[in-house]
């Protein structure tokens, strides 16, 4: 059955309008980051929100990536002017054990994604990792040759080729370590918050360090490279390099909360982990904060924001 766009139909904090107002279509709202990116662009575009499994904003639309045919159904009858694919599989560990799962989801759904965009002459905003760096180096900028030691970086890897070999009008912006408030999903801020106020005793590897992203401000950023019709490739992730040790010490800081319950540990030591992490994947954000106004936050300033929420 063919999709139609309502007139106007009412998707929680969304509105579907189609005059006059660009259609921007997003995959993945029903995680954290893409959540994020439908409130901050329903003010400025005819927002199209699409989940697979369980949807974050009531009338979104249903859209499996790895679909084919749905994905050309959905792009067919909506046929966006803007596509911000945030889908993919991001559990590193799952993407290590299924290497079919991850290989179907973060490299064939993003062929998928980029074909369609291509096809209906719409532009890609595509959301990529800083594990598609080995991690040696740390504080990599666009220019440093990615070297993925984990399978997830590898297919987020192949996402970016497909991006940028189907769609000549596209923008590939790498983040790392996304936080921040969500109703259901896990993250490592919400997780210290919850384990420190159950009293539990945590421990957190410190010497694994990356470039932690308050998600409501890379919305900000994604919406800005929008409206700017950047292209290219970008790091768009905090401004702060930290290990996770010293991370969840600033959680429980600001949160009020007992950090002698956190342990430091080393990667080594850490028994949970299946795949290979990079030792130090945090990224350069110079090129991207000179093009925008909107300001890249801090450790620090990302979680006062998401304290004050």
């Amino acid at each position: 059955m063919e999709l139609q766009i309502p007139k106007s139909a009412t998707t929680g904090d969304v509105t579907l309008r189609v005059t006059e107002m660009e259609k921007i279509l997003i995959t993945g709202t029903s995680g954290l980051l893409g959540g994020k990116i439908v409130k901050q662009t329903q003010v400025h575009y005819a927002v199209i929100p699409t989940y697979n499994t369980k949807p974050l904003f009531p009338n979104s639309v249903e859209m499996n990536i790895t679909d084919e045919r749905r994905v050309l159904q959905v792009f067919s009858s909506f046929r966006p002017d803007i596509v911000v694919h945030v889908a993919a599989e991001t559990n590193v560990d799952r993407c290590e054990v299924d290497k079919e799962h991850a290989w179907k989801v973060n490299a064939e759904g993003t062929r998928n994604i980029a074909r369609m965009s291509n096809r209906v002459g719409a532009r890609i905003v595509y959301v990529s990792t800083d594990y598609v760096f080995d991690g040696e180096k740390g504080l990599y900028t666009e220019e440093d040759e990615p070297n993925p030691i984990s399978y997830y970086g590898l297919t987020k890897l192949e996402g970016e080729k497909y991006v940028t070999e189907i769609c000549g009008d596209h923008v590939i912006a790498r983040t790392s370590v996304l936080y921040g408030w969500h109703p259901w999903k896990p993250n490592f801020v919400k997780w210290v918050i919850k384990s420190l106020r159950e009293s539990k005793q945590i421990s957190v590897v410190n010497d694994h360090f990356a470039s932690p992203t308050l998600a409501d401000n890379l919305a900000e950023v994604m919406l800005e490279i929008i409206e700017k019709d950047l292209k290219g490739l970008y790091h768009t992730a905090g401004r702060k390099r930290i290990n996770r040790f010293e991370f969840a010490l600033k959680i429980a800081e600001t949160f009020g909360l007992d950090s002698s319950l956190i342990e430091p540990i080393k990667m080594s030591e850490l028994k949970a982990w299946v795949a290979k992490r990079p030792r130090d994947s945090s990224l350069c954000v110079d090129k991207i904060q000179k093009k925008l106004k909107t300001k890249l936050l801090n450790v620090k300033e990302g979680l006062r924001k998401m304290e004050e929420e």
